[in-house]
């Protein structure tokens, strides 16, 4: 089994190496923005709940998420392994999540950041919010605001998987190919 934490700021394009990433390595996909979306679309309670946060651009309290994300790996007790996309977004994440793998016999096999530019991925956000009616995609003081949280909040996990030796960092910034190459390289060579 290989689980795989994919991690970047918004924008650095973790959604879309984990489609190219989950299709070769027959990975379970789990996007915690896609798991909030489904749960907001829906109304669920904690749909309800993480909409709040999302709106302001503030991350998702850890007892919402560890929950939802709980909830989808146990539905899927007979996957190859799990794409974490955009969890753990905190070292309290990080703790819980391997308390709740390491339950299940299994842990972290790597954790891959996709690095990019501030600049570049702000533009990115503008032009994605443009056709996805994503409002936190469309206001750049959102934007930013999200980038504060990953900063204070998300940066510190790169020390924690590192004194595990399971980070690596890959450059975010070229073709989707391109891209899909680098993050290739680093799975094979695990």
């Amino acid at each position: 089994m290989i689980n795989i934490v994919l991690f970047g700021k918004p924008g650095a394009g973790k959604g879309t190496q984990a489609e190219f990433l989950k299709e070769k390595y027959n990975l379970t996909h789990l996007s915690t923005g896609d798991i909030f979306r489904y749960n907001m679309k829906n109304n669920t309670a904690l749909g309800l709940e993480a909409k709040v946060y999302i709106d302001r651009g503030d991350l998702v309290p850890d007892s919402i998420t560890i929950g939802m994300l709980q909830d989808e790996v146990d539905r899927n007790p007979h996957s190859a392994g799990f794409l974490f996309d955009g969890f753990p977004r905190t070292l309290t994440q990080a703790d819980a999540l391997d308390q709740f793998l390491a339950s299940k016999g299994q842990g972290i096999t790597a954790t891959i950041a996709l690095e990019a530019d501030d600049e570049i991925l702000v533009k990115r956000l503008l032009e994605r919010g443009k056709t996805s009616g994503r409002v936190d995609d469309q206001d750049e003081e959102k934007i930013r605001n999200r980038y504060q949280e990953y900063n204070e909040k998300t940066a510190p996990l790169m020390d924690y998987y590192k004194n595990q030796d399971k980070f690596y960092a890959v450059n975010g910034i070229g073709t989707i190919a391109e891209i899909t190459e680098r993050l290739s390289n680093v799975i094979e060579n695990l």
